[in-house]
């Protein structure tokens, strides 16, 4: 990946997300080494990223930790083309986080999802900090083709939080 485009990638991630919901530049780079993380990216005929998408594989699940396309030409259905992409090439379970439903914005977030086939699962779940100094964030797991018993939730909760936060989790069985 060049760098530039990886810095029309980290543009569109600071114009999209909250700083509690992204990795410093270098944070972020560093992920270009990991074998489970990609990016996957939504150009202009001038070859401009429009959107982006980061996401991690495994063997037992796939997660979209990222989507997001520029804000200047939101609503043009990049993100759903991206998104259905992904999707229709998977022959496992895809989870996101989403903020909590609790303002319209989440709502509306949720609602984009839940029309391309996700479900929001009602258990309990934080993202653990991304950077140094902030505090375990409340999300919601959203999961595709189908919602989750409370088993494989905490399954793929222990995956995502050993394998994309690198946090040791406790044998809570």
């Amino acid at each position: 990946m060049s760098g530039t485009t990886f810095d029309e990638i980290f543009a569109i991630m600071e114009a999209s997300f909250p700083v509690s919901e992204i990795r410093t530049y270098s944070g972020q780079q560093a992920l270009l080494a990991n074998p489970n993380y990609h990016l996957y990216t939504e150009k202009d005929a001038a070859g401009r990223t429009l959107a982006f998408m980061a996401a991690w594989e495994f063997p037992e699940l796939r997660f979209v930790e990222h989507i997001a396309v520029n804000p200047d030409i939101r609503g043009g259905g990049i993100g759903k083309k991206l998104m259905n992409s992904y999707i229709s090439r998977s022959d496992k379970p895809v989870l996101l986080e989403v903020e909590p439903p609790e303002g319209e914005m989440e709502q509306r977030r949720i609602g984009f999802y839940e029309r391309l086939g996700f479900y929001l699962n009602p258990y309990t779940y934080v993202q653990p900090p991304l950077r140094a100094g902030q505090a375990d964030l409340p999300l919601r797991i959203m999961t595709y083709p189908r919602a989750v018993t409370l088993k494989e939730f905490q399954h793929f909760r222990d995956i995502l939080y050993t394998e994309v936060y690198q946090i040791t989790v406790p044998n809570s069985r």
